[in-house]
């Protein structure tokens, strides 16, 4: 069946490839430095784990990682194709509030619609990361394929972003102070005590990710997240729910498996996104489902009276 329209997202989205290939999405990977050396987050042909594997090796052995945004121009040539070709586009970035990678996709799409005046390229801040992003995209190809339009898709994710929860806690704080998230003394006492946080995506304008709660223990912070799906969780039998994990996969199968306890059947589960992973470190196990706004009742309510124009915007 001819597509109506084409959808991508940056590779921060951490669909796992055969799903990518196998629901039609356009991935455009980042690229990182490790001590120095350039590599792909996500190459074509690559398998994903082999990769992420070397990466967090290279992190627990005290390498220095870099990464960097998505320009514009990337964005430009990638999606060039699809408009050429008369479809419009679907674009999924990490959020606004995180990297300034959703504002370059923005340019990317206003110069392409610009070029193209019949054509649209939406472009959709996830309002989160990882699966948060790839949960969406992922709907968006369920959608498509029941014959929505790439406007009607636009519009379901603007509405429903911010019933994507995330959860995640990480394996050693010393990854949170090296970017800032924490204080030196924090992530030291932290240690000492083995304090696990337990972080989330807020409901902010340009949501970012912010503690959320802490717990003694490992065991107990991979519980707070399953409580956390518990308590936040809608039509928890019925949905896909996603695991990633920075090269632990015993603890994401021990949080699936309280996950199946509550009657989740779909899980998937995966490495995570190496963006943004350079950023929480070897260790992280996070959640995401879709459950409660986010946003609060109030504010949520507030946000969907506002009007609605263009999807691209300058807003960032």
């Amino acid at each position: 069946m001819k597509k109506a329209f084409d959808i991508f997202v940056d590779s921060g989205a951490n669909i796992p490839q055969e799903l990518l290939k196998s629901r039609d999405i356009g991935m455009i990977s980042y690229h990182m430095t490790v001590n120095g050396e350039e590599r792909i987050c996500c190459e074509e042909g690559v398998p994903f784990e082999e990769t992420a594997k070397q990466f967090y090796a290279d992190m627990r052995a005290g390498a220095e990682v870099k990464t960097s945004l998505l320009n514009a121009q990337t964005f430009h040539d990638v999606l060039l194709p699809s408009l050429e070709e008369g479809r419009d586009v679907l674009l999924f970035t990490i959020s606004s509030g995180i990297s300034a990678t959703n504002k370059q996709a923005q340019e990317a799409g206003k110069a392409l619609e610009a070029e193209f005046p019949g054509r649209k390229v939406y472009v959709l801040d996830s309002a989160n990361a990882s699966m948060g992003e790839g949960l969406l995209a992922l709907k968006a190809a369920d959608l498509r394929d029941l014959g929505e339009s790439a406007e009607a898709c636009a519009r379901w994710v603007e509405k429903n972003a911010y019933r994507l929860n995330s959860y995640l806690t990480v394996g050693d704080l010393k990854y949170l102070k090296r970017t800032g998230r924490i204080s030196a003394t924090l992530a030291i006492a932290g240690t000492i005590l083995n304090i696990k946080p337990v972080l989330r995506a807020d409901g902010g304008q340009n949501a970012k990710i912010v503690f959320y709660g802490k717990e003694r223990g490992r065991k107990k912070a991979l519980m707070a997240l399953a409580q956390a799906f518990k308590e936040r969780a809608i039509d928890a039998q019925a949905q896909t729910v996603a695991i990633c994990h920075g090269d632990c996969e015993e603890d994401a199968n021990y949080l699936a498996g309280l996950l199946r306890e509550m009657g989740v059947g779909d899980i998937i589960i995966e490495y995570y996104d190496l963006c943004t992973g350079s950023h929480v470190g070897p260790g992280t196990v996070a959640l995401f489902f879709f459950g409660k706004d986010r946003r609060g009742n109030l504010a949520a309510a507030e946000a969907e009276k506002k009007p609605r124009g263009k999807v691209v915007t300058d807003k960032i």
